[in-house]
């Protein structure tokens, strides 16, 4: 057989991206691949630095939008100043029950999520890495910390991560740029949290924003505008766009297709490989293939999972790797949206300096030793804290030089907590796909069947007590509660589908995520987590992304694969 590349990756967001750059950087001819339509690094942020009343509508919705329903989720990240980069859900739908709704938040443009994620870069540890162990819940993982410390290293060197080191156990540090400053009332709460609360720790967010220019990838430091999901000319946070393609694409064995839909995987089941994949072109419908030595899938935990339930053959007609019916199960997000808000009433003559692009973040606290019986839950979480910083001015009185002055004067300064809890892997929680439902081009569309269980919902409760105590023994006032769940997705932090083990019987992929079924395929994006710690998983992806791509490397080179 003739190969068109090497080696195929689909998908290019955050570990579509990485893989693109280490393949191509060892040499692979490699085609990348991406449902979305082409956009170009600083020439397509067209809403970037526009003030509200330069924008269409003055910044809000257009009307035609919001009545047709475009998006079948009410996700924060998604707003009138981004919405272009994401998905439009009538056109390129999914299906869940309406007792148990599910958010999947789709971008649909190349570099996929990565141009418009929240940035926060977090080590795990082996709390996260043995806990499946310890309490039971899923299978072990076949890696632990040791195994990624290097790679974790490698990225962040790569990306550029502010943050500030703790040396804390349960939350490793990393390479990181200067932090950025808390404010004044931040700190305040910090000094507060760690007189009256032994052990807890309120720290600046680890963040993907450069606090030092990255001379040798044409990036600038960031400018504190706080607009990073409308894309970012300086390259001051990390995106495929920025970062991971022109580093490819300088080695010139990089080609680019977007508006290409991957419909499957070509799978021989004599020779137990993956030959390649069937396209579609967006625009003209035309189905075609294309042939490689080797794929990584990377097209996101949910797009890979349907992928794979699409790739039928004759020895596994449910769907690859399928035969034991774990493909697309345990599936798990973060929760998020509760927690609490105080005002603090102090410092009143000072104010911000710009809009800095994270918050506060308290690393977990809880069950630092995987002790089950301690809690009315297993497992912890950690808060963040977004949407801080002064309320806007209270008094819009007056004209002319006096409303001036009013605006002038901001109002206290408010403390959000946010908390991210870890979700347990379950059988139950899955994504699968429904054969009598298609999409446009006649590809089975995704179906969410996912709960919380109890053990979240009792965490969440803890979770939200623990913020009113910290808030209120910081000295705010007007604390508002958020109990209410949002709804499973909204996190934005889908994981499992297709986890990592030893055994082929429970898991799809094995410690180098390479699949067990054919080895000249791997999966490193979230679909491969077997569990979900508390903290956010972007680094984790890429981390194992590079390490799964030069294992793969020397494969290749050593014609195993």
């Amino acid at each position: 057989m003739t190969n068109d590349f090497d080696v195929i990756v689909i998908g290019s967001g955050i570990t579509g991206g990485w893989a693109g750059k280490e393949l191509t950087e060892k040499g692979f001819k490699t085609l990348l691949v991406d449902r979305g339509r082409e956009v170009q690094h600083r020439k397509d942020y067209i809403t970037e630095n526009k003030a509200d009343f330069n924008l269409p509508y003055r910044g809000k919705w257009p009307p035609q939008e919001k009545e047709k329903k475009r998006f079948n989720h009410d996700s924060i990240v998604v707003n009138p100043k981004n919405y272009h980069f994401f998905n439009d859900d009538r056109v390129n739908p999914y299906i869940y029950d309406n007792n148990k709704p599910f958010n999947w938040v789709r971008t649909d443009i190349l570099g996929g999520r990565s141009v418009v994620w929240g940035r926060q870069c977090y080590r795990w540890s082996d709390l996260d890495f043995e806990a499946n162990k310890i309490d039971g819940h899923g299978i072990d993982w076949p890696i632990r910390y040791k195994d990624l410390a290097p790679w974790y290293s490698h990225v962040e060197r790569f990306v550029g991560v502010s943050g500030e080191k703790l040396n804390l156990p349960q939350l490793p540090d990393g390479e990181f740029l200067p932090p950025m400053d808390l404010s004044i009332a931040e700190k305040h709460f910090k000094n507060a949290v760690k007189s009256k609360f032994n052990g807890r720790v309120v720290t600046i967010g680890r963040t993907a924003n450069l606090t030092e220019p990255i001379e040798s990838q044409n990036r600038g430091k960031c400018m504190y505008r706080s607009q990073c999901d409308r894309g970012c000319s300086y390259g001051a946070y990390f995106s495929t766009l920025s970062s991971t393609l022109p580093a490819a694409s300088k080695t010139g064995n990089l080609t680019t297709k977007a508006d290409t839909l991957v419909a499957s995987l070509v799978f021989d089941n004599k020779k137990k490989k993956i030959t390649g994949i069937n396209a579609i072109d967006i625009k003209s419908k035309k189905l075609y293939k294309i042939k490689s030595r080797a794929v990584f899938l990377c097209a996101s935990t949910v797009a890979s999972i349907q992928i794979l339930f699409n790739s039928k053959s004759h020895s596994m007609p449910n769907g690859l790797g399928n035969n034991y019916d774990i493909l697309g199960r345990y599936l798990m997000d973060h929760t998020f949206g509760t927690g609490a808000t105080g005002i603090l009433p102090f410092y009143d003559e000072y104010i911000e300096y710009g809009r800095r692009p994270t918050g506060m973040y308290i690393p977990r606290f809880r069950n630092l030793k995987n002790d089950q019986n301690k809690h009315e839950f297993v497992r912890g979480y950690n808060f963040q804290s977004w949407g801080q910083g002064r309320v806007p001015p209270q008094d819009i009185n007056g004209f002319g030089e006096e409303l001036k002055k009013n605006l002038r004067i901001p109002g206290p300064w408010r403390l959000p907590l946010h908390a991210f809890c870890e979700i347990l892997p379950r059988k139950s929680n899955r994504i699968l796909v429904d054969d009598n439902k298609v999409d446009q081009y006649g590809i089975p569309q995704v179906k969410f069947e996912f709960e919380w269980s109890e053990n979240e919902i009792n965490m969440l409760k803890d979770a939200t007590e623990q913020a009113v105590l910290m808030l209120r023994a910081s000295g705010c006032t007007s604390i508002e509660k958020r109990s209410i769940q949002s709804a499973p997705g909204t996190g934005i932090h889908e994981m499992g589908g297709a986890r990592m083990g030893d055994d082929p019987k429970k898991s799809i992929v094995n410690r180098y995520n390479q699949t067990h079924f054919a080895d000249n395929l791997f999966i490193t994006d979230g679909s491969a987590m077997t569990s979900a710690s508390s903290v956010n998983p972007s680094i984790t992806y890429m981390a194992m992304t590079a390490r799964a791509a030069n294992y793969a490397s020397d494969l290749i080179k050593e014609n195993k694969i």
